[in-house]
């Protein structure tokens, strides 16, 4: 496994697999790797000849300094895990690599609208952050595919929406979600979780499966849905952030035209906010 940090020695790697005729599949990541990333770099490897990772934490994501200087850093553990799973490059720059003149004042990449409702509402410029560092990602590892989990169901749909809007010519591979046994959605955020905590964060999902089996059995009030869920996440300790049904494909609002629906939510348990989500296949059908 080859772990590089400087940008023109990984595009030298590329060119050379590229002239070999490998398909080159790729995994963005900031690091702390458990099982939910483990599972991308798996898809990946069924999908490319040639798996690269991204290991960056990038500071155009976070909307609080604090919060940047307390994200894990765990590099050593995470390469073991990448070397075990055969990865053929890791890639680890610096800030200073990619951002050589600071990221203040950089040139961005932002889809308007999607990434100004839900969770970019809630954190004002993170997906600016997101487009515009995984644009220049895809520019440095030019890959064919790259692989992402739905558990950041409004940051896949970004994507896919840049990828398309301008041309990049990259399959963008959607992941379900790993959950543990006890439902909880896989994430880097649970380890801001006490031990306490931790028994409590899988009722986030329970309680959306709750709401999910309303709507598949007909029910189309969501705004009670809605407050009912938020009493009982409160109830059980959560601080409900965000708790919306849209349209899958469009997240917009759902509408007569809807085939796919989508539960998005966000609570906060202690110091984590904890995101999830839960797709639902069926039509909107209004009951009159």
């Amino acid at each position: 496994m080859i772990i590089e940090g400087k940008k023109g020695l990984v595009r030298e790697r590329i060119q050379f697999w590229r002239q070999q005729g490998e398909r080159i599949a790729f995994v963005p990541t900031m690091g702390n790797l458990h099982e939910g990333h483990l599972t991308l770099v798996k898809k990946a490897k069924e999908m490319g000849t040639k798996v690269v990772v991204s290991i960056f934490v990038n500071p155009m994501q976070f909307n609080n300094q604090n919060d940047l200087n307390a994200y894990p850093q765990t590099l050593k553990e995470d390469s073991e895990k990448l070397k075990d799973l055969c990865v053929d490059l890791v890639f680890t720059p610096t800030v200073q690599e990619l951002y050589p003149a600071g990221s203040a004042g950089i040139t961005f990449v932002e889809t308007p609208k999607l990434s100004e409702m839900l969770e970019g509402a809630s954190r004002p410029g993170h997906f600016r952050g997101v487009t515009t560092i995984v644009s220049k990602l895809f520019h440095i590892v030019q890959p064919d595919i790259a692989c992402f989990g739905e558990k950041d169901f409004q940051q896949l749909a970004i994507l896919r929406k840049m990828v398309t809007d301008l041309d990049f010519g990259i399959e963008i591979v959607g992941v379900p979600i790993v959950r543990g046994e006890n439902g909880l959605a896989l994430s880097s955020r649970n380890g801001y979780l006490t031990e306490e905590q931790l028994k409590i964060a899988p009722n986030l999902y329970e309680v959306l499966s709750g709401v999910v089996r309303k709507v598949t059995q007909g029910h189309r009030d969501f705004a009670t849905l809605f407050q009912d869920c938020d009493t009982e996440l409160r109830k059980l300790g959560f601080v409900p952030d965000q708790i919306e049904i849209r349209d899958a494909d469009s997240l917009e609002s759902c509408s007569h035209e809807t085939k796919r629906m989508v539960l998005l939510a966000a609570a906060w348990l202690g110091k984590a906010r904890l995101i999830d989500n839960i797709q639902i296949n069926c039509h909107y059908d209004i009951q009159k």
